[in-house]
């Protein structure tokens, strides 16, 4: 146990792993072998451009450490001898160190903080001895002022939007609204990744000029598969570019967090007053690993229109949605090759973790034609309810989402309610009792009672869609349904999928 005149911008069960510590200390270590790497890449370009630049252009590579910064002095003062946009070459690469410094001067506060850390841990071992600045004298009474978190002000914290892009011009219905609702341009910078190579998409993309940056996938190679998996290429070239973009938002252009969504996708006017509002519930709730603006069971008749409405929920839904980086760095080793988000629903990736969605969807597919070929689009995905309403969001308490708060209230409200059958809820019996649950015991009485009561029915390593502790929330005919397994219920079968 730590004492109260310990670091108090370091938690007890953080100081008490050291375990914890060595992991974030190799996820810095790999973060700066990729500076390293990027800065060298860097210097190469810029020797390049050397040989094409009419006039002056001076650089200096200072080294120390094995961490390198390059400085440009000034550029060139004539027209370049080729037709190649020099310029615009020399600007990205000072956006670059501009980047890397940034990212430099986080990676030492993060050293410096677990430098705290480790100390406090060996002092915690020695009560009777006094932890000191380096370099001053046990006889100065001066404690240590604790550094403040290096990520600041989470309502500061830039929350940039990737639109993943392939070949659909309609990406301007997207970017449009994300530019119509964003209420900053620093807090939402809008950064569009295309793969595919699709020059007309291009064309619009790089017609908003610098309201967004235009990321291209490099890779455009074909994926060699065999013959019965050929029909999934689509799906392997998806995971390939997720990959690639996720690393240039983390690793390239060093942002913490990040907001995905897809060229095909409408948004309500308070998807960015959602995803401010979830953020710091998202950053202090260690059994969180994801914010989607997405309802999987959203259509038009099963939600109450109660547009503040929030849940957690075990499913992973996707369909914009909010990560961090300390969840990337935990996935982009292992990212599969193809069916991320089915991936990203296996135990071994979401280990026992939730996420946050909303009652009615903040976002809605326009997009019927692609590479799932309008799965699931008829049946469901054009009935999704999206929501019109302004909640403001960063003005209300929304602790109660925090796991310490929400379990123990939620299931005690689920099975307060009385036990109704599946018929008994199709007929509207008992109109009285606003809010009911029923009751499935396997598999197959899940499927079937899902099925009957319009709900999407598939589970993914036995979790339901929009589920929580295996609870399904809806509305049906004007009432509050829970689809719920026993009271007793100890976790899901990986089996039921």
């Amino acid at each position: 146990m730590w004492h109260k005149s310990h670091d108090p911008y370091l938690p007890a069960a953080d100081i008490d792993d050291i375990s914890m510590i060595q992991k974030h200390l190799h996820e810095i270590q790999s973060q700066i072998k990729y500076q390293v790497e990027n800065n060298q890449r860097i210097l190469g370009e810029l020797q390049q451009i050397q040989y094409h630049v009419e006039g002056d252009l001076q650089s200096f590579v200072g080294a120390e450490n094995d961490m390198f910064i390059v400085f440009i002095s000034h550029f060139y003062h004539s027209p370049p001898k080729d037709d190649s946009d020099l310029e615009t070459q020399l600007v990205l690469l000072e956006q670059d160190i501009k980047n890397q410094l940034r990212s430099n001067e986080k990676l030492l506060q993060e050293l410096q903080r677990y430098h705290r850390m480790l100390r406090q841990h060996k002092n915690a071992h020695d009560p009777g001895k006094v932890d000191y600045p380096e370099g001053e004298d046990d006889k100065n009474d001066k404690p240590i002022v604790p550094a403040p978190d290096n990520l600041g002000d989470p309502s500061k914290v830039a929350l940039p939007i990737l639109v993943i892009a392939c070949n659909r011009p309609s990406v301007s219905r997207n970017l449009d609204q994300i530019i119509k609702y964003r209420t900053s341009e620093e807090r939402f910078p809008i950064i569009v990744s295309q793969d595919c190579g699709h020059g007309p998409t291009a064309d619009v993309i790089r017609s908003y000029g610098s309201k967004v940056t235009h990321l291209q996938h490099p890779d455009l190679s074909d994926i060699p598969l065999p013959k019965k998996d050929q029909k999934f290429k689509g799906y392997y070239k998806i995971a390939r570019h997720y990959k690639w973009a996720l690393n240039q938002v983390f690793h390239k252009l060093n942002y913490d967090v990040v907001i995905i969504v897809e060229d095909d996708l409408d948004l309500s006017p308070d998807f960015f007053e959602y995803m401010s509002a979830m953020y710091p519930i998202l950053r202090e709730d260690p059994t969180l690993w994801c914010v989607s603006a997405w309802n999987d069971n959203g259509k038009e008749g099963l939600v109450m229109s109660d547009p503040e409405l929030l849940y957690r929920t075990d499913f992973f839904p996707g369909l914009g949605w909010m990560l961090e980086k300390k969840i990337w760095l935990e996935l982009e080793d292992k990212w599969p090759e193809t069916f991320w988000d089915d991936w990203m629903r296996h135990p071994a990736q979401r280990q026992d973790r939730a996420c946050i969605r909303p009652e009615i969807s903040r976002t809605k597919t326009f997009g019927k034609i692609g590479v799932s070929r309008g799965q699931f689009y008829d049946k469901y995905l054009k009935f999704i309810q999206l929501n019109t309403e302004f909640v403001p969001f960063t003005q209300k308490d929304l602790s109660y989402l925090k796991k310490e708060n929400y379990d123990e209230m939620f299931v005690r409200m689920v099975y307060d309610t009385p036990l109704m059958s599946v018929r008994e809820v199709q007929q509207a019996q008992r109109p009285e009792e606003k809010a009911v649950h029923v009751l499935y015991t396997d598999k197959n009485s899940f499927k079937s009672h899902a099925k009957a009561l319009g709900l999407m029915d598939d589970l993914k390593s036995g979790v339901p869609r929009a589920g929580y502790r295996g609870i399904v929330s809806f509305m049906y005919k004007n009432r509050r349904v829970y689809l719920t397994p026993p009271p007793n219920w100890t976790g899901y079968d990986p089996s039921w999928s």
